[in-house]
């Protein structure tokens, strides 16, 4: 179930389908408002005569007008999005695109001009004048105020457009994701967890099982998602440990050795498939269940700002701040265990999970390496080392920043001139280090 629920959301993202659900709509409507128009005799007299056509000619002069115009602003609203993708490419990254394509405005407007054309089309085809007259008012009232609703969202798809591409709005954007996304996936549960992981020895584990089967790859590509709870259930099955190598986010090669099938009994090539199609392999990553992913958009945008050409160390920090704050959540969150047990407490699966030290690492390592030679960066990167040690609550974690703290410290000493801004980097560096 939770696949189907993965390829919707996939679908939902996508920049047509909801284009395509309202123009649908749209006709169906044309139809309905018509077969309405047919079936009731609208009074044309008194105050009500200002607002429906009783003529053939205007009702078409109607239609044809608002019809063609919205057309030309479809056209215009498509190029719009255009040079709106365009820019977002050069300035913060290809990868980015994707989120623009993602904002439901963009889509709602261009579906909006797109069907509003055609159901004046459908409607303009309804009126008639040879034989008995036919005149859709109805349906060409309701034209007349989705026109003007048209307009008003004109108006605010510029606006949106204007806001969306400054690189304080990409960035908290980006930032809102994040923390939503590290709510969600930590903990992300694969059957019940082991209380304490460290006192399991994979290799005694593994022991006790006669058979072992390699689980490998079906195609190349990204691993996009995993179907934890289908998994569970098929090795629970065939009472088996599967011992997964790879996760959300990993790029495969048709072929390779994704993981390890260990059992007492023979498992047929049917049980292998099945485990199979729990993983869904695409040609790009996402950020359903690969959190990396969504850092990884943050860090580029911070190396291209810390790149010659462009030399932005604003847009810089305002990335190293908002990474802060969701690793900062992060340092006293439950991370997932590798080893997930079914219902009987029995160990099911070895996954391959993330830990601190990892996002940690692709949170800051990139942006540390651009940094070199920026003196604002280098030490706001060591204040936010010093706010997430704050936050840490195991040793490991303290450990992993205490690395990075060296590391921006070395950058530092390397690359800054001036005496006074190392000094000011040292008397940081001693709050984490003590020394």
């Amino acid at each position: 179930m939770k696949k189907l629920l993965f390829f919707w959301n996939e679908l939902k993202a996508t920049f047509w389908f909801v284009p395509v659900l309202i123009i649908l709509f749209s006709i169906l409507l044309s139809v309905g408002l018509v077969v309405l128009d047919s079936v009731i005799n609208l009074p044309q007299n008194n105050f009500t005569r200002f607002f429906f056509v009783n003529s053939a000619d205007s009702a078409r002069s109607i239609l044809s007008t608002i019809s063609g115009a919205m057309i030309g602003v479809a056209g215009t609203v498509f190029s719009v999005t255009l040079v709106a993708l365009t820019l977002a490419s050069s300035q913060f990254g290809p990868r980015l695109i994707k989120n623009f394509m993602y904002v439901r405005l963009n889509q709602v407007v261009l579906g909006s001009y797109i069907s509003t054309y055609l159901y004046c089309l459908f409607v303009l085809t309804a009126i008639k004048e040879e034989g008995y007259t036919f005149i859709p008012a109805l349906s060409i009232l309701v034209a007349i105020f989705v026109a003007m609703a048209n307009i008003v969202l004109l108006i605010v798809f510029i606006h949106r457009i204007a806001v969306s591409i400054q690189a304080d709005k990409v960035i908290s954007d980006i930032s809102a994701f994040i923390s939503s996304q590290v709510k969600v996936l930590f903990p992300e549960r694969m059957g019940e967890e082991a209380d304490n992981q460290e006192s399991y020895d994979l290799t005694t584990i593994k022991s006790d099982f006669s058979k072992s089967i390699s689980v490998k790859s079906p195609k190349s590509g990204y691993l996009q998602y995993i179907d934890s709870e289908t998994l569970m259930e098929i090795v629970t099955r065939n009472n088996a440990l599967l011992e997964l190598q790879i996760r959300p986010g990993s790029f495969l090669v048709e072929g390779m050795e994704i993981g390890m099938l260990h059992s007492n009994e023979k498992i047929d090539d049917e049980e292998v498939a099945k485990i199979l199609q729990q993983l869904v392999i695409g040609a790009t990553k996402t950020a359903h269940q690969d959190l990396e992913f969504s850092i990884h958009q943050m860090v580029e945008i911070a190396a291209r700002a810390l790149s010659p050409g462009v030399n932005d160390p604003y847009t810089a920090i305002a990335c190293i701040d908002n990474l802060t704050a969701s690793l900062c959540y992060l340092a006293t969150a439950k991370f997932p265990s590798k080893f997930r047990f079914d219902k009987e407490k029995n160990l099911r699966i070895i996954a391959n999970t993330l830990d601190f030290e990892g996002i940690l690492d692709a949170a800051f390592n990139q942006i540390r390496q651009f940094s070199a030679g920026s003196t604002a960066v280098i030490i706001r990167l060591m204040e936010a080392l010093i706010i997430i040690n704050k936050f840490a609550k195991k040793e490991s974690y303290r450990q992993a920043v205490v690395k990075h703290a060296n590391m921006v410290l070395r950058v530092g000493k390397e690359s800054i001139n001036e005496k006074n801004d190392i000094k000011d980097l040292e008397e940081r560096a001693k709050k984490i280090l003590g020394k």
